[in-house]
């Protein structure tokens, strides 16, 4: 019986709280997502180099390591390049921002979601009367 009552405190801890912030509005699906950093950028192709050098390493954190401490050990002139892909990214992501503030302003909603509900909508409907024709 020791065990039922260690199961029961590890069911209480294993427990997750659904409760959302007060306050807190919902995030936006639509919403477009931040741009990576330069050190992100680099890791992009770190990442691809080092799993040719390490083929038997599944370890996410010895990539991580082995990458920040490459990056740290960068010249300015050697990051350079990641810096530029991550200011044009930086860019592209303020333009569709611009826009998507402008949408939403506006009060204009993207068709993809109003069809993908319109679509989930619709075969619930078609199930239904399915069965109200077999029925007749």
């Amino acid at each position: 019986m020791k065990g039922a009552k260690s199961t029961k405190k590890a069911d209480a801890k294993l427990a997750v709280k659904k409760s959302a912030p007060k306050g807190k509005a919902a995030k936006d699906p639509n919403k477009p997502k931040r741009p990576a950093s330069a050190f992100f950028v680099f890791m992009e192709e770190f990442r691809k180099q080092f799993k040719e050098e390490n083929p038997g390493n599944k370890s996410v954190a010895a990539v991580g390591k082995a990458g920040g401490a490459k990056w740290k050990a960068m010249s300015d002139s050697e990051k350079a390049p990641y810096v530029a892909k991550a200011d044009k990214r930086k860019k592209e992501y303020e333009k569709t921002l611009a826009a998507y503030n402008k949408k939403k302003d506006a009060g204009v909603e993207d068709d993809d979601s109003d069809k993908s509900k319109s679509e989930v909508n619709d075969e619930e409907d078609e199930e239904g009367s399915d069965e109200e024709e077999e029925d007749e």
